[in-house]
């Protein structure tokens, strides 16, 4: 009597199972056709908004058009979210939890040379320079399928457990300077609340990462960036006679030199990677003067915190000694930044399982962090967050050969696009469920 008890149970159990999957199932299945039939929507979409591309916090006929197509799919819209920010809300059919997807909306203020008929030739004004202007790291993609995602979730509104929130997030590359923005501000303004979203998915193009690929990992992923900026004030006097001045192009030459030893004396690299990079140098206008001031920028990077506290201290001892050493007034500042990117271990493996579906299980993998920034991280201080990367570059290329983000010739192909809006709603599906 007991084992026929014991298998009645197992049967009933089974069969119970069943019918709880069978409409996630169809759900799955519902949500790939739908995708597949968008697909040259969503190309179009991202040529449009390629070819149109606005910088940080100023992204208004971007916005307009974000806001313009959520409104067509019935979803409610939040617009002038940090500025300029759009959010959709799309209510499900059934109950379950809120989730939240998230594309960046921003451009860069770089000049394109690309061969593509898609070429954008605006331009804009960036720190009072006149700029071209690109999206040269692929947040038009991003957007495009997060447009496309909406579009199939709302077509499949009555399939779908709980809520999602589409988040189009303005100024991922920083806000002008004296501005607010960006993920950050968004948080501040609530964006994850009413109603509460209990997690949040994000992606990132590769121009690097062939198409059809999905690269995650869990922990840091990408690293926390603070800029630094250093004035030097000696004083002025003729080349020919420099023991008459005290010299700030000299000083500045020897805290780049000694800077250098910060990462490869000062920090355990087994443990993290971290760099620290001066980009910007500005002093003097002729041969033979030596300048009273000279101007410093850069950038650190580090993807552990106890090693980013270091690397602070640090740099500050090299700068204000050296300053010091050779007499020279400093004026030296670590300016706010981004934390580490940081994905959920437990969201991680909950979902990996869903990107080896989508992409299939050679094409989903586990990366390495990369030392680049990335402010979704803002969104996974407050709740858990899983960020990966897609493939956007042509099939057989060698990733040496292809341009980087940020510069005048980078370039990911369309066809990566699709796998981008099918991961996206199939990850909601899979959470809801």
């Amino acid at each position: 009597m007991k084992y026929l008890l014991a298998i009645g149970f197992c049967i009933s159990f089974l069969l119970n199972g069943f019918a709880q999957s069978k409409p996630h199932t169809l759900a799955r299945k519902k949500a790939n056709a739908l995708s597949n039939s968008i697909e040259k929507k969503v190309i179009n979409w991202r040529h449009e908004l390629h070819q149109y591309p606005e910088l940080s916090n100023r992204e208004f006929k971007t916005s307009e058009k974000i806001a313009n197509h959520l409104k067509s799919l019935g979803l409610e819209i939040q617009t002038g979210v940090a500025h300029t920010g759009v959010v959709g809300i799309l209510r499900g059919g059934k109950p379950g939890p809120v989730v939240a997807l998230r594309a960046d909306m921003d451009a860069l203020p770089v000049v394109e040379r690309t061969p593509v008929s898609f070429k954008s030739t605006e331009k804009s004004t960036y720190n009072g320079l006149e700029v071209g202007v690109m999206h040269a790291c692929g947040h038009d993609t991003h957007m495009a399928i997060l447009m496309g995602a909406a579009e199939v979730l709302s077509s499949m509104k009555e399939d779908l457990k709980g809520t999602v929130k589409f988040i189009f997030q303005p100024a991922e590359e920083g806000a002008p300077i004296g501005e607010e923005g960006g993920a950050e501000m968004m948080v501040k303004e609530g964006v994850l609340k009413n109603p509460d979203v209990e997690a949040i998915f994000g992606l990132h193009i590769s121009a690097k990462l062939e198409v059809g690929k999905i690269t995650y990992k869990p922990g840091g992923i990408m690293a926390a960036a603070n800029s630094f900026s250093i004035t030097l004030t000696g004083k002025q006097t003729h080349g020919a006679s420099p023991w008459d001045g005290l010299d700030p192009i000299v000083t500045a030459a020897q805290i780049i030199n000694n800077a250098q030893t910060i990462v490869s004396r000062s920090l355990p690299l087994t443990t993290e990677a971290s760099v620290v990079t001066f980009g910007s140098i500005h002093g003097g206008v002729r041969s033979n003067i030596i300048p009273e001031e000279v101007k410093l920028e850069g950038t650190m990077r580090a993807l552990d915190y106890d090693m980013q506290k270091t690397m602070f201290e640090r740099l500050e001892a090299i700068v204000t000694k050296t300053a010091e050493m050779n007499g020279v007034k400093v004026d030296f500042k670590i300016h706010h930044g981004y934390p580490i990117t940081f994905n959920d271990p437990d969201l991680t493996a909950r979902m990996a399982p869903t990107l080896m579906r989508v992409a299939g299980n050679e094409n989903a993998f586990i990366t390495k962090a990369v030392t680049g920034a990335e402010d979704f991280a803002y969104f996974q201080q407050e709740i858990p967050g899983l960020y990966f990367r897609l493939g956007g570059m042509a099939k057989g290329m060698n990733p040496k050969d292809v341009a980087s983000h940020h510069t005048p010739d980078f370039v990911v192909e369309d066809s990566g696009l699709l796998l981008g809006v099918k991961a996206m709603c199939q990850l909601v599906i899979d959470f809801t469920n």
